[in-house]
């Protein structure tokens, strides 16, 4: 008899560990056979140590070199929004590939929509989320605000950090889409335009209509997006 119960205590422990590795993420608001065409597929990169503000830039450095994608879609329930992501800006432009590599986006959010303003994604208050951050690192970016862009209407901008920032330096895990028309130009100097809408300009007017709550704008029904690389040169 006591055999009998410790075969069944290990056939417990097994299905209890390898039953984590069968959950999959809820996060797809489409499925991916619709995005089979167009998107490159990319092994997931590792991360040997998480990244600080002061070996960003050095790791960004080398990951620019060999990562020279500039297009990217993001899937919402409200419908596809493509990015092209500047290359003369290679640091923001490497990060956001980077962080679409690791998957950093998909289930996050667009956590703040300011009506005829801006929409602003990439961060939640998910569990899942935080450890993402946890595990890349909590770091920093430079701003790099002299190549010349404008915050048109359709401009991917990265906000400044919440903390002490004198110098403007960037959150890496969020973004903003410019809905002001014809631009929000107060802007000019102050953030880092690395991006721009090309397709799906009415989804974000869609996002920026939705009811919204308290004073951070965070809208009552979460819109989670998913992130994915485009196939283009």
């Amino acid at each position: 008899m006591k055999q009998y119960i410790c075969w069944g205590l290990l056939l417990l422990l097994i299905s209890c560990t390898d039953s984590p590795k069968k959950q999959k993420s809820n996060t797809v608001v489409k499925t991916e056979k619709q995005e089979t065409e167009s998107v490159k597929e990319e092994a997931k990169d590792t991360v040997v140590e998480t990244l600080t503000t002061e070996t960003a830039i050095p790791f960004l450095y080398e990951y620019e070199k060999k990562n020279k994608e500039r297009f990217v879609r993001i899937i919402t329930d409200y419908g596809n929004i493509d990015i092209e992501l500047f290359k003369e800006t290679p640091y923001h432009r490497a990060n956001f590939i980077f962080l679409t590599k690791q998957h950093y986006f998909d289930g996050s959010v667009f956590h703040r929509v300011v009506k005829d303003f801006v929409i602003q994604g990439g961060n939640s208050e998910s569990w899942e989320i935080s450890r993402k951050r946890g595990k890349i690192g909590a770091y920093l970016l430079p701003p790099d605000t002299k190549k010349g862009f404008k915050h048109h209407r359709g401009i991917v901008s990265m906000p400044s950090s919440d903390i002490d920032n004198p110098h403007k330096y960037a959150s890496p895990y969020e973004f903003f889409i410019v809905v002001q028309k014809p631009g929000a130009y107060h802007l000019d100097g102050n953030y880092t335009a690395f991006g721009k809408v090309i397709a799906g300009m009415d989804v974000v007017d869609k996002i920026n209509s939705v009811e919204t709550e308290g004073t951070d704008n965070w809208p009552k029904k979460d819109i989670k997006m998913k992130v994915i690389i485009l196939n283009k040169q």
